[in-house]
Parts: structure tokens; C-alpha cells; sequence
């Protein structure tokens, strides 16, 4: 389930509203046990999920680093190459 999650900060573009609300979305699923509330808690998961976004937007936006911002590209073919070597 949290395979997804990735590190956002310090990239180049900046994370993007949907890449954190994704995240998000994925840290509630794993604390729930759940890929999909019930309709009595589907409520609640919303607004987890939306609170959670809000909050790592703003420690998105708070960070500070003194290293260079990551390049997309170059992070998905490191990660592409560590599978190769994992699973080959």
C-alpha cells in the first residue's frame, strides 16, 4: 500500500497538489487498514486525507535544505535501476 508514497521534497518542479493529496491518500489507507472506508466512516477519511495534505503542503513550503533540488527524471531511473537489480 505505501509503495507510493514518495519523497516530495527538494525536486525540481516543486511536488504538485495531486502528488501530495496521492500521498495522502496512501499514509490514511495504511493507518486505516483500508483501501476503501465504509459508507459510516467515508467521512471521516475525507477529511484525514484532506488534513493531511494541508499539513504536508505547509511542511513542503517550511523546508529548508542547502542541497541542489532532484531532477525527476534522473530519481525515476535510479529507482527503475535498483528494481532491475532487485528483482532480476
Amino acid at each position: 500500500m505505501c509503495r507510493n508514497i514518495r519523497t516530495l521534497h527538494n525536486f525540481e518542479p516543486p511536488a504538485t497538489q495531486e502528488e501530495i493529496e496521492a500521498a495522502a491518500l496512501q499514509f490514511v489507507r495504511k493507518i486505516s487498514g483500508t483501501r476503501k472506508p465504509s459508507k459510516i466512516n467515508a467521512a471521516a477519511f475525507e477529511q484525514a486525507i484532506l488534513e493531511i495534505a494541508q499539513t504536508t503542503s505547509k511542511l513542503l513550503a517550511n523546508l529548508e535544505t542547502a542541497a541542489p533540488p532532484k531532477d525527476r527524471e534522473v530519481e525515476k531511473q535510479k529507482a527503475v535501476a535498483r528494481n532491475l537489480k532487485r528483482f532480476s
